[in-house]
């Protein structure tokens, strides 16, 4: 266990990084060139909302960017490679590159943007290297508000990074909103899925502790909202679904759907974060993961808010209504070699 709990105290520190003059750097760099995409004829005016979406390609970011389009607001899908703009219906109407890593990207996609949606990338860690820069350059350059995609739990939960960026947020000066949000229902078919698939099995290390899940669908309506609309300046909104269930009652509700048992191993911390880096994952990410299903160990993260209902103007969708929505992602793959 040494060395879980050496990379637990990297996400609580946040290696120290020094700025050195970059933003001054940035605010000196030529704005004239945009590298950004644009649906022809979608001519705008220096009045209207220009919203930035970060992390628009992953599961809350996505629904973000859609319930803004639904809403008639422009929404700019920062990504950190073009080619996730997607095809189809799906796709982002209006899209540049954007590198948390990267200040030579933030020019463009701070381009006459209005407001900000802050998504820390899982991977990241280091809040002041990767993160604190953002927040300065969104300061300096006017953005009128900021809403941050949060965790439940934040700012008594020092084990996550995100306690601290709400802290890095207060300071700067910038109108914010906070959505602390419960766990999130999809990343059973993102981060959890080839367990489910390969193993039929919830492969989460969260003991016996009851989650509030919430759907990124109604995450991505609310903060639509709290982007585009007055009164929501420094609040912090805990957003979880209606109900709070153990990873063994999620089990049951998946196998009642899907028709084939699964089951919860509730693997232990350790044998967790093997599988992980087995996988690929850095250590910085694997704290983070760890650091999160600890909360939920801990009973940290089993309040049921009413919060979302009220800002949705209707019931958050349940556990049951998402899987149920979501069953194609975990069915098992053909292997009779049979075409239809």
């Amino acid at each position: 266990m040494h060395f879980i709990a050496r990379y637990l105290v990297v996400v609580v520190g946040e290696l120290e990084y020094s700025f050195h003059g970059s933003l001054k750097n940035l605010l000196l760099t030529d704005f004239t060139t945009l590298d950004m995409l644009r649906v022809p004829g979608n001519t705008m005016n220096s009045d209207e909302e220009v919203v930035l979406v970060t992390g628009a390609s992953g599961n809350v970011g996505r629904e973000v960017v859609k319930a803004l389009r639904d809403s008639n607001f422009r929404a700019r899908a920062a990504l950190r490679t073009l080619d996730e703009r997607g095809d189809g219906p799906g796709a982002f109407d209006e899209v540049v590159h954007f590198d948390f890593g990267d200040s030579s990207t933030f020019p463009a996609a701070f381009d006459a943007v209005t407001s900000l949606f802050l998504l820390r990338p899982p991977p990241l860690s280091d809040v002041d290297r990767f993160i604190r820069p953002v927040i300065d350059y969104a300061a300096a350059m006017g953005v009128r508000r900021i809403v941050f995609l949060s965790l439940q739990g934040a700012g008594r939960n020092l084990l996550i990074p995100h306690t601290r960026i709400e802290n890095i947020i207060e300071s700067s000066g910038l109108p914010y909103t906070f959505l602390r949000s419960g766990f999130f229902m999809q990343n059973l078919d993102t981060t959890h899925r080839e367990d489910i698939v390969a193993y039929d099995d919830l492969f989460i290390p969260a003991g016996a502790g009851r989650t509030a899940f919430i759907d990124t669908r109604d995450v991505g309506e609310i903060a639509a909202r709290m982007l585009t609309e007055p009164g929501h300046e420094g609040q912090a909104y805990t957003l979880t679904g209606c109900e709070a269930l153990t990873y063994d009652e999620v089990a049951d509700v998946m196998a009642e759907i899907l028709g084939r048992p699964i089951t919860y191993s509730n693997p232990s911390l350790l044998t967790f974060a093997r599988r992980m880096r087995g996988r690929g994952h850095a250590w910085g990410y694997i704290g983070v993961m760890i650091g999160i299903y600890l909360t939920t160990r801990r009973g940290l993260s089993e309040e049921v808010s009413s919060t979302a209902a009220e800002l949705l103007g209707r019931p958050p969708r349940t556990v049951r209504q998402y899987v149920a929505d979501y069953a194609a992602a975990w069915q098992k793959p053909d292997t009779t070699g049979s075409s239809a």
